[in-house]
């Protein structure tokens, strides 16, 4: 399995995600695509775990597994923190902390996606 269709997946999450953000901080909100983000990000953490886990014949991903691990903990975290700040919606303070929480650990993730991609 090449690393391929994770960073296309991962990709379009990244970006909708921050078009999603810049839609926040003007006052709107789109449900549906908010429902395609979470798909896409669930989707992408998913596709990266099977890249991590290697293909069927016994082929590995190769290079250093570390970040693609890390970066996978940081998707599971983001993706958290991300339903968290959907639920709350009675304290506006504490989802925008989860947001931000949301955005800054999600951009990490795919940082460390794009820097494991790039040494393998």
């Amino acid at each position: 399995m090449t690393a391929a269709p994770v960073l296309v997946i991962l990709s379009a999450a990244t970006a909708l995600g921050l078009y999603l953000l810049l839609l926040v901080l003007r006052g709107e909100r789109k449900q549906g695509l908010v429902a395609l983000h979470l798909l896409l990000g669930f989707g992408g953490l998913e596709t990266l775990v099977m890249l991590l886990h290697g293909t069927p014949d016994g082929a590995t991903a190769a290079g250093s597994l570390s970040f693609g691990k890390v970066a996978a903990g940081l998707f599971a975290v983001s993706a958290f923190s991300g339903f968290i700040a959907a639920l709350a919606r009675r304290s506006p303070v504490a989802a925008n902390v989860l947001l931000g929480t949301h955005v800054t650990v999600g951009l990490a993730g795919f940082a460390l996606v794009l820097a494991w991609v790039t040494a393998t």
